[in-house]
């Protein structure tokens, strides 16, 4: 009988019945399905109503990295990434950070955009203007669907209105601009939104189409600096100011040239996205932010993209790096508030506030970056990479704990490091001797 993927229900089936029917229609053995397993003190039920169609988990590696110190304040910084080096990378970059008093952070009002698309406007620079004019009882109206949020603070605070021109024709488009306090800001915005739509859309004359949260927190921005010193930088084989000038030469490549600014921020996401994951946030929303902000600033100067962090020599000749990203982070809500994983992460690194939640990651991806200039800009980004990737080639080739080192020994000696000189390593570890 043909198998067939249309399975009437499949939603109403509890976990295990999911589960049974996939391993089923995969032919996975009990070993197999146990990968799915829920580890030793998660729910399953929590993680059921998390999404849809749930049968078991995708654990990824969780690490702390160590050293970090930011605005006098100490931190354990949990990592969730299956890419080695990240963590031990942004511990060492932390430690040299730590010399000069380690990182300074700030952040801005954790202020989130809602956007109100609006078609057909026969006048949009009257009607915008006709928007604006009713600013005050907007708000009032916004910030009634949300008197939790007021109380603590935060709510709708101001409006933006732009003429924006597009193949479909001129559009008018609102931005309600919402401090979202501790939270995502995903549900209060985008009820907000949707309240106004009919008054946006009566006071344009025209017709609301789209009422939704745009990721690209222009608004919530958070922001790290600091030193490392020459001295910290130096190797078996360059003096600490040529370090320096190698990474000032890796960094104008990445600000000029968007092949290697891609890869250059993909780094930096790489310290701030496992953060995000540690802690239940949503990782899509920050990557996506981060590289449209990326785009957007670099438009204003008639760029393509631009590198989220910069590197400049003080006058004592120290390395100076600063970071500005988006950091629309929550404490409260989503999977934050819900997974137990996470809730453990968020009490690990200590953070009492959203804010103080994208100061760390602003922190982590300015190290994260600095790290992985130093190591291109010396010894080459593949030293490390390669050492982790034998012991990952090692166990896939089934070598056991006490085999492992040796293993590893003579793929990095005979630099090749791939899974059939692994076999082939293990089958003469292991064949006997005479």
């Amino acid at each position: 009988m043909e198998r067939t993927s249309e399975v009437p229900g499949f939603y109403r089936r509890t976990l295990a019945e999911r589960k049974r029917f996939v391993q089923e229609w995969a032919g996975l053995s009990e070993d197999e399905a146990r990968a799915f397993d829920f580890p030793p003190g998660v729910d399953p039920t929590t993680l059921d109503r998390m999404i849809e169609n749930v049968i078991g988990v995708m654990p990824l590696p969780l690490g702390i990295a160590t050293n970090f110190r930011i605005n006098g304040k100490d931190y354990l910084v949990p990592m969730a990434i299956e890419e080695p080096s990240v963590v031990a990378a942004a511990s060492n970059a932390a430690k040299v950070a730590r010399a000069a008093g380690g990182f300074f952070a700030q952040s801005t009002p954790p202020v989130m955009i809602g956007q109100v698309q609006i078609l057909k406007v026969a006048d949009p620079a009257a009607a915008r203007l006709r928007i604006l004019d009713h600013r005050e009882e907007l708000l009032a109206a916004a910030n009634a669907k949300d008197p939790v949020l007021v109380k603590f603070g935060g709510g709708a605070k101001d409006l933006e209105a732009r003429i924006l021109p597009t193949p479909r024709g001129v559009m008018l488009v609102v931005h309600l601009l919402v401090d979202a306090r501790d939270a995502g800001g995903m549900n209060a915005v985008n009820t907000m939104c949707e309240a106004l739509a009919p008054e946006f859309a009566r006071l344009a004359g025209g017709r609301v189409v789209l009422r939704i949260i745009s990721n690209l927190a222009v608004h919530r921005l958070a922001r790290a600096r600091a030193i490392f010193p020459a001295e910290a930088l130096k190797t078996d084989s360059a003096t600490g100011p040529e370090v320096v000038e190698a990474i000032l030469d890796a960094f104008a490549f990445a600000a000029a040239d968007p092949f290697r600014c891609a890869t250059h921020n993909k780094g930096i996401m790489n310290g701030i996205s496992s953060v995000v994951i540690a802690t239940g946030n949503d990782f899509r929303a920050i990557e996506s932010g981060a590289h449209s902000y990326a785009a957007w600033t670099a438009a204003e100067v008639g760029g393509i993209v631009r590198p989220l962090t910069t590197y400049e020599k003080d006058r004592d000749g120290n390395l100076v790096g600063t970071i500005e990203v988006p950091a629309p982070v929550g404490l409260i809500g989503g999977a934050t508030a819900v997974h137990p994983t996470a809730k453990a992460n968020v009490k690990v690194l200590g953070v009492k506030s959203a804010r103080e939640l994208g100061e760390v990651l602003a922190a982590v991806g300015l190290a994260q970056n600095f790290a992985a200039l130093r190591a291109l800009a010396t010894e080459g980004i593949q030293r490390g990479h390669m050492e982790l990737h034998a012991r990952n080639l090692a166990a896939s080739a089934g070598a056991r704990p006490d085999e492992v080192d040796r293993v590893v020994a003579r793929l990095l000696e005979d630099h090749q490091v791939r899974f059939d000189r692994a076999k082939a390593i293990l089958e003469e570890l292991r064949r006997p001797s005479g």
